[in-house]
């Protein structure tokens, strides 16, 4: 009787989890309107989250901090350089645990949109390829090229197998509800015609043939083939409509600010024109709506891209770098998110019923069948306010807002009406100082000895680095005639340079005679600098330095990077071409390859004690230190305005690049209405675009922490210091 109770028991909870998994599986379609949910038309407001550009520690809270602000789906990129860094060799740890990621959104109950792609662009290292792709043999990016086609879809199948085999499509149970195939690839269709357009049909009938049960978007691809709904992107995208009749209107980037590039400056982005621009899309039938970015988060190592990305990725989004609520941004969304969601039954229900209220003023209403009313009453007036009458009641709009009525009466919300008060953040010293510096140099004076390239001529950097290294060193000699003019009292010789990017250091006979740098628009640069020379055999050293590789442009794997000529101008004999000569090259640096950054690799090399400040002038320089980590919970960076241009690392793990290039714009006032662009909000002129670098608090022991600083140009380390971000 007992054993009988108990097999009742057994196959009665059997039977009960099989009927909760069916009825936690979903099913994701879509028709003209929306999302289809289990049959339910949603309104879907998401937000960009990428997950190596925070720590697996952070993201619970910050997916928290999104599902608060009125979020339903997280959006994210896969990045295939961070998976595959070598053919076949597959990396899923630390900030790149996707299946982590993606759980930690299930568990606190929301969607996901994973964009494949595999090409993000999103300001990452080669658009997130990874560098080895470039060499497959006959490969040409993103065309109709097989090489590439089936490194593509090997990756992409990849990816979707391994979602299926932790059930996390929706159509298994799972959170994701979108994926995306390909991206922002318009422009590339244009140009490239014939080629682009079977690549995009080709790239579409491959994922939808993955059979995932949930439907596929492309993004910024007006020609994307059913069943791939088409999508936009952009700072405004209430002009875009779905290429066919059935398909929904989807916004996949809302840029809630831009990026920054060192020696720019900060942009910001009003949250009263954010918050207009998705009312705009919502009232003429949009019905998901995606910030790009919701958190930027940071760039760490050598993943920014550009080239000439800072590591800081903040974006002015509502969650900033570090993990910090900014307002009155995400205040003020997470009221509109609210009012939007008021009026989500009739906004799906129906298409709007447009008016004018004016010249510049309209309304567009929404009904359902139930007897439901939803208004979005408009004032496109840059600077004037309205008074209209709407429904025989009158309405206050200033300029350049919307109005919701959940019930066609009440006013719940307006996009110019901001009644959160501004964050109050600043960074403050802590009570961790550092201690036992030392230092270690660049031995340039023995560069060429044990090098194992040397060949005639000037070779491409990516070519030789494979971008192991930011660094390749360029090395060569020139003999100069003890009867050369110059050598008794005449005008010294000048040497020229010319590089395709993106930054360069001279050095003559071991002394630092200059350097030279591109810029995110215009990589390519010419050093033209008077050098010292002496009779007999002079050493050139040349160190071209990558600072993060394209990730935007037709065919960027072609773009060359590195010095493609130097000439020696002055001499008696007019100029001496050097390009052609033998040339030496060491790739990357001898502290790299000494492991300088890992605790072990810290401990074993000869490094030298003394006053920093004597050293503060050097070159090509190591410095190591120690410090304790803070008490408390808050956010912590370094404080690196003492310093030039170079690399840090804590506990072997790379912060990312710092450069203390000082922004060049144009600040001035900042004002919300308008047709908002990047130039529009700038803040930061003459000071370093990115001062300060998060320094993860899961990355620090609370004793002995390992600081490793390479600095290329000079600074003084000593003055380097551990902050914590407070919002008072």
């Amino acid at each position: 009787m007992e054993t009988s109770s108990v097999s009742k028991l057994l196959i009665w909870l059997v039977t009960a989890l099989l009927m909760s998994s069916k009825m936690i599986q979903c099913s994701i379609t879509y028709d003209k309107k929306a999302i289809l949910i289990n049959g339910q038309r949603r309104i879907l407001i998401s937000g960009s989250i990428h997950y190596p550009r925070s720590t697996p520690e952070m993201w619970e809270d910050l997916i928290k901090k999104a599902k608060d602000g009125g979020l339903d789906v997280i959006d994210t990129y896969v990045f295939w350089n961070g998976h595959e860094p070598s053919p076949g060799n597959y990396y899923f740890e630390g900030r790149y645990d996707l299946v982590r990621f993606i759980k930690t959104v299930q568990k606190l109950g929301l969607y996901v949109h994973l964009r494949i792609g595999p090409y993000v662009c999103a300001e990452w290292n080669f658009g997130g390829f990874p560098v080895w792709l470039k060499y497959v043999p006959g490969i040409s990016f993103r065309t109709d090229n097989e090489p590439f086609k089936r490194a593509m879809q090997g990756f992409t199948q990849k990816i979707v197998q391994m979602m299926k085999n932790e059930r996390l499509f929706a159509s298994q149970g799972g959170p994701i509800i979108l994926s995306q195939i390909e991206n922002e690839y318009g422009p590339e269709s244009k140009a490239l015609g014939a080629a682009g357009h079977a690549y995009i049909n080709w790239a579409a009938k491959m994922a939808v043939g993955l059979d995932t049960g949930v439907p596929w978007v492309m993004c910024k691809e007006d020609d994307a083939p059913d069943p791939v709904i088409n999508a936009c992107n952009g700072f405004y995208c209430d002009a875009f409509s779905s290429n066919k009749p059935y398909k929904p209107t989807l916004w996949t980037e809302a840029w809630s600010g831009w990026f920054t590039e060192f020696g720019g400056t900060t942009h910001q982005r009003p949250v009263q024109d954010l918050a207009f621009a998705v009312a705009r899309f919502i009232q003429k039938g949009g019905s998901y709506i995606n910030y790009y970015m919701y958190h930027g988060g940071t760039n760490f190592g050598r993943t920014a891209g550009g080239p000439f990305i800072t590591t800081s990725y903040d974006y002015d989004a509502p969650i900033d770098e570090y993990g910090l609520i900014r307002q009155p941004k995400y205040g003020h969304l997470t009221e509109l998110h609210r009012a939007i969601k008021l009026c989500e039954h009739a906004l799906v229900s129906s298409d709007p019923t447009v008016s004018s209220l004016g010249t510049y003023q309209q309304a567009h209403v929404f009904s359902s069948r139930q007897g439901g009313c939803a208004a979005f009453l408009s004032n496109y007036h840059a600077k004037s306010a309205a008074r209209v009458m709407f429904n025989n009641r009158h309405y206050n709009l200033p300029p350049w807002s919307i109005s919701i009525l959940p019930d066609c009466r009440n006013v719940a919300f307006n996009t110019a009406r901001v009644g959160v008060k501004p964050s109050q953040i600043q960074m403050l010293p802590t009570n961790s100082k550092m201690f036992s510096w030392e230092t270690y140099d660049e031995d340039i004076s023995s560069l060429g000895e044990s090098t194992r390239i040397t060949a005639p001529g000037l070779l491409e950097q990516m070519n030789v680095t494979r971008d192991t290294s930011d660094y390749l060193w360029y090395t060569t000699s020139v003999d100069i005639s003890p009867s050369e003019s110059f050598l008794r009292g005449g005008q010294k010789p000048s040497l020229n340079v010319d590089s395709a990017g993106h930054a360069l250091h001279v050095f003559i006979n071991g002394q630092f005679s200059g350097s030279a740098f591109g810029t995110r628009e215009n990589r390519r640069f010419t050093f033209t600098e008077p050098v010292n020379l002496r009779a007999g055999t002079n050493h050139i050293a040349l160190v071209s330095i990558a600072v993060g590789l394209p990730n935007v442009g037709l065919h960027y794997e072609t773009w060359a990077t590195g010095i493609q000529g130097v000439v020696l101008n002055g001499l008696d004999q007019g100029k001496k071409d050097l390009t052609w000569q033998k040339w030496s090259y060491q790739v990357g640096l001898k502290g790299e390859a000494m492991n300088l950054v890992s605790p072990d690799g810290a401990s074993s090399a000869e490094w030298i004690r003394g006053t920093l400040a004597a050293r503060s002038r050097q070159s090509m320089t190591w410095y190591k230190a120690y410090f304790d980590a803070p008490g408390g919970a808050e956010p912590l960076a370094l404080d690196m305005r003492s310093m030039g241009k170079g690399q840090v690392w804590i506990n072997g793990q790379s912060l990312g690049r710092y450069w203390m290039a000082y922004a060049n714009g144009v600040c001035g006032t900042c004002s919300y209405s308008g047709t908002y662009r990047p130039p529009n909000c700038q803040s930061g002129c003459g000071q370093p675009t990115q001062r300060w670098y998060h320094v993860p608090r899961s990355w620090l022991k609370p004793r002995q922490n390992l600081l490793v600083v390479f600095e290329e140009l000079g600074g003084d380390a000593s003055k380097i210091s551990l902050v914590k971000r407070s919002d008072l």
